[in-house]
């Protein structure tokens, strides 16, 4: 934003809630938590743009070079990113135009494909994470303990949602 707002509208926002509509709590945070998530966006956007790679094709390298054969099933893959099969599916196509993945069939099981990283795309994930972390993933203005009391709180919503289960 080039120009800041001289107040934050947020907070007027909850005010004017409050007197019109009643508690603003959750409302305040709703919206605080959306706002964020666009200035996050927008920064780790930027930072993935000169590299060719959007957030969730990203994610998905980052996640064949956590897995220990730098390949995985895009079942798999889905269920780790949390997509839908034919996001996966077009996120795959696009990294497999790109050189940077490639799909291999499964060693022992002919109906599953495996998608594998490939060099390139190696050398495409070490620039881009170094791009990303420059900036922080773009999540700036807190300390690194309260970064963790953040991540904390955001995975207490996520496991109440049912996103996950220890």
């Amino acid at each position: 934003m080039s120009h800041p707002l001289p107040f934050d509208p947020i907070a007027r926002a909850a005010q004017l809630w409050e007197e019109r509509i009643g508690p603003s709590t959750t409302m305040a945070a709703v919206t605080g938590v959306m706002r964020v998530q666009q200035i996050i966006q927008s920064a780790v956007d930027s930072a993935l743009k000169p590299h060719g790679l959007t957030f969730a094709r990203y994610e998905a390298l980052v996640l064949l070079t956590f897995a220990r054969r730098s390949s995985l099933p895009m079942r798999v893959m889905g269920e780790r990113l949390q997509l839908h099969p034919t996001s996966v599916t077009n996120i795959v196509d696009r990294l497999e135009k790109d050189g940077l993945v490639k799909r291999v069939p499964h060693p022992t099981d002919r109906r599953t494909t495996l998608v594998e990283i490939t060099d390139d795309g190696r050398t495409r994930r070490e620039e881009a994470t170094e791009a990303v972390t420059a900036i922080d993933f773009g999540l700036t203005g807190l300390t690194d303990r309260q970064t963790e009391q953040l991540t904390e709180l955001l995975t207490k919503v996520r496991k109440a949602t049912g996103d996950f289960t220890d």
